[in-house]
């Protein structure tokens, strides 16, 4: 898919929201219920990129077709160099590379930024989309949590994958 991937502006809330809102109503990906609104959507994109973090947005033709950031994995301060990462697309824009070539930037900047460790907490153990994704960039499995969620009448797993950033463990940071 031929999109332009760069750093998300404040201006891009509203079609970030479109998308999630999307996903909140009709997937698993999230276990969120109830779409958050533009300005509680442009409340966590300030909390992202206040700490540093990358968000970013792919468009194509004026239009955006989706967003991945990093955030992080836990506030304790303990966690400082794990982040975890999301990624939602527009549907038409899924299965094309794209959400495959938003990570691996993420991947980069989230490095650069000086994480160690990116986590990814993928909605239902069905999600080969998902799964295959973050596999494809180098993450490994780590676990899956059973039936921690109940949203669209079932009940929903949640598959743990972790990549090493950098030196990862290896050496102090």
């Amino acid at each position: 898919m031929d999109a332009a991937i760069r750093p998300g502006r404040l201006g891009d809330v509203a079609a970030i929201q479109a998308i999630y809102a999307r996903h909140v109503l009709e997937g698993l990906a999230t276990f969120e219920e109830i779409p958050p609104d533009a300005a509680e959507m442009g409340r966590r994109f300030a909390e992202v990129t206040e700490r540093g973090l990358p968000w970013l947005v792919a468009e194509a033709g004026g239009r955006l077709l989706g967003f991945a950031y990093a955030g992080p994995y836990r506030t304790r301060s303990a966690y400082c160099f794990a982040v975890e990462d999301s990624i939602y697309l527009d549907p038409a824009a899924m299965g094309q590379g794209l959400g495959t070539r938003m990570l691996e930037r993420l991947i980069a900047e989230a490095e650069a930024q000086g994480a160690r460790q990116m986590l990814a907490v993928i909605g239902d153990s069905g999600n080969a989309g998902s799964i295959g994704v973050h596999r494809r960039c180098g993450f490994a499995h780590a676990g899956v949590l059973r039936s921690v969620g109940f949203k669209l009448g079932r009940w929903v797993d949640t598959v743990l994958m972790q990549r090493p950033l950098g030196a990862g463990d290896e050496t102090l940071p």
